[in-house]
């Protein structure tokens, strides 16, 4: 049965605070038991105590971040050229599933790039599930420029075979495209999907100053600012669809992400999260 977790880039900033044993601990009086690891550095230490989570507060490990190069900041399983460690800590956090958080921009800009990164994507894909684990490539907005006719998202899976899907309905909102028909779409390829709402806020008062100052540039940029990340069940999305159309798809994880909090503790946006989703009856799903 599929889980709802959460994606732990948002605890960057307790993990560095309070570690990730306590952390995660308080993630579990919410409700939630699995977790997606993500931008947190991969020391002994830090894999020590998400280890200690499993046995004594009874966490799962959706997913391992990785990526396919050393690009600084990422976090540090670079696939294309060294796999033991990606696969020695999966094994140890008990997941058998890597996910690739977003291909480098510089990647991104012409089809060409696109598949040759899809190529070398294909290449670490199959060396890892030769140990059992499965890649996965987590989509943003840009994955869906058109590039030769088709989604940049459609090169990286028509030239990765191998390579699962992680889909971000967030993105794909923003992308253009509508959540349930893109999970229908990328059925059984997808292993994990990002539980993200999307919210139109209201406009600044500094933007409405701008307008009335006739300074479009600056009007213009706070007009852009009303798309904003939310809590889910806050926002726009259709969760009582995307949540069945996703465990419909294969998912077997369903992760709540949500990238600025706009002032909000990180707990209880998790909170909001957990308690709209069990409003709309998924309990069960945690």
């Amino acid at each position: 049965m599929a889980r709802i977790g959460v994606q732990a880039m948002m605890l960057q900033a307790s993990f560095a605070q309070v570690g990730p044993f306590e952390s995660l601990r308080r993630v579990a009086d919410i409700g939630y038991r699995a977790v997606e690891v993500s931008r947190i550095p991969m020391d002994d230490a830090n894999v020590a105590e998400l280890e200690r989570t499993r046995g004594e507060l009874g966490i799962e490990f959706a997913a391992l971040s990785a990526q396919l190069d050393g690009e600084e900041g990422a976090t540090p399983y670079p696939l294309a050229v060294d796999l033991g460690r990606a696969i020695t800590d999966c094994r140890r956090l008990g997941t058998d599933m890597l996910r690739i958080g977003m291909a480098p921009m510089s990647e991104l800009r012409r089809e060409d790039n696109v598949v040759d990164y899809a190529k070398r994507a294909e290449k670490a894909a199959r060396a890892l599930a030769g140990e059992g684990i499965t890649l996965y490539y987590h989509n943003h907005h840009v994955e869906f420029a058109k590039m030769g006719g088709r989604h940049v998202l459609d090169v990286l899976a028509d030239e990765a075979p191998s390579m699962g899907l992680e889909i971000d309905v967030h993105w794909v909102q923003r992308g253009g495209l509508d959540p349930v028909r893109t999970l229908r779409k990328y059925a059984g390829r997808t292993a994990m999907v990002h539980l993200k709402d999307y919210r139109i806020g209201a406009l600044s008062a500094e933007g409405v100053a701008a307008l009335a100052a006739g300074d479009h540039e600056a009007f213009t940029r706070h007009f852009s600012d009303v798309v904003q990340f939310a809590e889910v069940g806050e926002g726009n999305l259709d969760f009582a669809s995307i949540v069945p159309a996703a465990i419909e798809a294969g998912a077997k994880y369903l992760l709540v992400e949500q990238d600025r909090l706009y002032g909000r503790n990180v707990f209880d946006a998790l909170t909001t999260s957990h308690d709209n989703l069990v409003g709309l009856g998924f309990q069960h799903l945690f």
